[in-house]
């Protein structure tokens, strides 16, 4: 299979995204693609695609398998096919799809980013997927060189051919020094939340059991 061009993963990753966020308007019509495609939130970069661009790019996709049109609408709608066409499973699907839609990203952004497509128990499972999806042949991600001063190292998608390591953006503090992103800020913050009401929900159930038998948990 060839690569695939930048607003053809754009596509790609914005019918898989709303089939999960927004079901009840999946298939996509084009008005809603397009606006996916160009929406300022969640997207890496921001880009502003025009209808027929993004027909171009569907069109490509629809030769490769990827993308299909819905029946029973009187609006053409469309719909995705990654899973079966790259053969991965839902979990790898989701990382593909925050891959394709956010950029470079470490293993614990990808596992608060991909959130509502698939929930991952912990960082170590996303990097399982991550890492069966590299040793896959042909490979359908990559993990990037640490970057200098960086705590983690970035994962890309290989979908739309070998990345260009000059071009990718590096995390830059306020002083402009490479640092930690605003991302795994974001990821860590968030697991420490989870710890929190997982520890929260311990303690009760050992307050429970424990007044169950008759004992004083302090």
């Amino acid at each position: 299979m060839r690569s695939l061009t930048p607003l053809e993963a754009r596509v790609l990753g914005v019918l898989v995204e709303k089939q999960h966020t927004v079901p009840d308007t999946y298939p996509l019509s084009l008005n809603a693609l397009v606006a996916g495609c160009n929406q300022k939130t969640a997207r890496e970069p921001v880009i502003a695609a025009t209808d027929a661009e993004v027909l171009t790019a569907v069109d490509g996709l629809k030769s490769l398998s990827l993308v299909f049109e819905g029946s029973g609408s009187r609006v053409v709608k469309f719909e995705h096919n990654l899973p079966r066409v790259f053969n991965v499973p839902a979990a790898s699907a989701a990382l593909l799809t925050v891959l394709m839609l956010r950029g470079p990203q470490t293993s614990a952004e990808l596992r608060l980013n991909s959130e509502r497509l698939h929930r991952f128990a912990d960082i170590s499972s996303v990097e399982g997927f991550l890492e069966e999806m590299a040793d896959k042949e042909p490979a359908r991600v990559l993990k990037l060189p640490k970057a200098p001063g960086a705590r983690e190292p970035r994962w890309v998608h290989l979908l739309c051919g070998e990345p260009d390591l000059s071009a990718l953006p590096a995390a830059r503090d306020a002083a402009g020094e490479v640092g930690v992103s605003a991302g795994e800020i974001a990821a860590l913050k968030a697991e420490q939340t989870r710890l929190a009401e997982e520890l929260a929900e311990l303690r009760s159930l050992v307050r429970r059991m424990a007044g169950e038998l008759g004992i004083d948990a302090g």
